[in-house]
């Protein structure tokens, strides 16, 4: 939506920050709650950075071996200690639901209160900040495949939902990204190749009892599935496909740094204190027409940073209000514009959603978001249609992480088991 030339609003930077968050709910279509549709959901605004990964590294998406430890950690901003329970789902190879027993897939017991929990120290944003790590002493995983987490008040109102996916080794996976082979996409996509070879006896009927996913950046909404062996050679199942296993190359990521609130950092233009710290940023230049750039990024996440005291950066890290700022070239219809990243789990809400300021003929958007090192982009939607790239542009030489995810229906088993996970980078493309 955009709001003629002679619409009575003021810019972002010259209102308060309490107005203008009511101005971005006042104005739009509401979306669903606070959620895009799907598994992953952000029921209640006050909780924020929630982060689910691997205890080995940051990731955007929890896949994991067997037995290997994840960890859950989120803020509640309205620091009163709350009580937090948590509950575990399990899924097929499709997400749809699983007809396991729980007793089929974990041992132990869920519907337990997260105990490991503490509240803020010397910041103008109150919060109290939890984590879980799993597995632990009351649940422990007992098969291979698609699990949920659902985090639930004491009230058992659903706080907020993740996915995450264990697997087990009883494959190989080996992973090449090309360039496509026809020429008017060349420039723009990246395919993904891959084999599969078990490590004991063949595969029973591959063509119905493998199942794959192929993920981009570990997002799940942009996925390619239901791909079946191209060549059998010996054990190895091979996927050479062109087309049917190419995704846009997109664009690097813009990114800002708040670890020191008390001075600029690239990126950020201003930094103004009020009743919470806020961050403005520089005005951000579509950048669909312009040639490719490299730029290191961290393909859409985000890292907790804080260098103004000692402490631990979980309970340490203040708030600021960042403000989003999109040069208004491009003219929008019945299309909306999104601030798009890990910080959210890639959803789209009121919250992210940009907003059209004539006066300074741009685009503007603010979220509150915890000090630190962040990734981010700019998203169309068009009746219900994500384009993630016709604002960025989309290059064959940008760089992206890429999962290929196997899953294995055992002869007389009632669960797709994840038998093996495959990875590459795009940094690395064959042409």
């Amino acid at each position: 939506m955009v709001w003629s030339s002679d619409s009575e609003m003021l810019p972002l930077r010259m209102m308060g920050t309490r107005n203008l968050f009511a101005y971005f709910f006042c104005f739009g279509m509401l979306l669903s709650s606070v959620a895009q549709e799907g598994l992953d959901r952000n029921e209640k605004d006050y909780i924020k950075t929630i982060q689910f990964s691997s205890l080995k590294q940051n990731d955007a998406f929890p896949i994991v071996a067997l037995n290997e430890k994840i960890l859950l950690k989120f803020d509640d901003l309205n620091g009163d200690e709350a009580d937090y329970y948590y509950r575990i789902s399990y899924f097929n190879h499709d997400w749809s639901p699983s007809t396991l027993f729980k007793n089929e897939f974990i041992n132990g017991f869920d519907n337990v209160r997260i105990n490991n929990y503490t509240t803020s120290f010397n910041t103008l944003q109150t919060y109290t900040h939890y984590q879980l790590e799993l597995p632990n002493e009351d649940v422990q995983f007992k098969v291979s495949g698609n699990y949920l987490l659902e985090v639930f008040s004491s009230t058992d109102e659903l706080a907020f939902s993740r996915r995450f996916c264990i697997y087990e080794t009883m494959a190989s996976v080996q992973v090449g990204i090309y360039r496509p082979q026809n020429m008017d996409r060349f420039n723009a996509y990246q395919s993904v190749h891959f084999a599969i070879t078990p490590y004991q006896s063949t595969f029973r009927n591959p063509d119905q009892n493998i199942n794959v996913v192929l993920l981009q950046n570990q997002q799940w909404d942009k996925i390619i599935t239901g791909l079946t062996p191209q060549y059998f050679s010996g054990k190895t199942l091979e996927y050479r496909y062109d087309i049917p296993a190419q995704f846009e190359g997109g664009n690097e990521y813009f990114y800002f740094d708040t670890k020191d609130l008390r001075v600029t950092s690239p990126n950020i233009n201003y930094i103004n204190r009020a009743e919470l710290y806020e961050s403005y940023l520089n005005i951000d230049i579509p950048r669909m027409y312009s040639e490719y750039t490299y730029a290191p990024d961290i393909n859409g996440k985000f890292e907790i940073r804080n260098i103004m005291g000692p402490g631990d950066p979980e309970t340490h890290a203040d708030y600021s209000y960042v403000y989003f700022s999109l040069a208004a070239d491009y003219q929008l219809n019945d299309e909306e514009i999104f601030i798009y990243g890990n910080f959210n789990n890639y959803q789209l809400n009121e919250l992210n959603k940009m907003y059209y300021n004539p006066s300074l003929e741009i685009f503007e958007g603010i979220l509150l978001l915890k000090q630190g090192f962040y990734n981010y982009k700019y998203i169309i939607k068009e009746e219900g249609v994500l384009n993630k790239n016709k604002l960025s542009g989309s290059h064959s030489l940008t760089e992206n992480d890429y999962h290929v995810l196997v899953y294995y229906r055992i002869l007389g088993e009632q669960y797709d088991a994840l038998i093996g996970v495959g990875s590459a980078n795009s940094f690395n493309l064959i042409n």
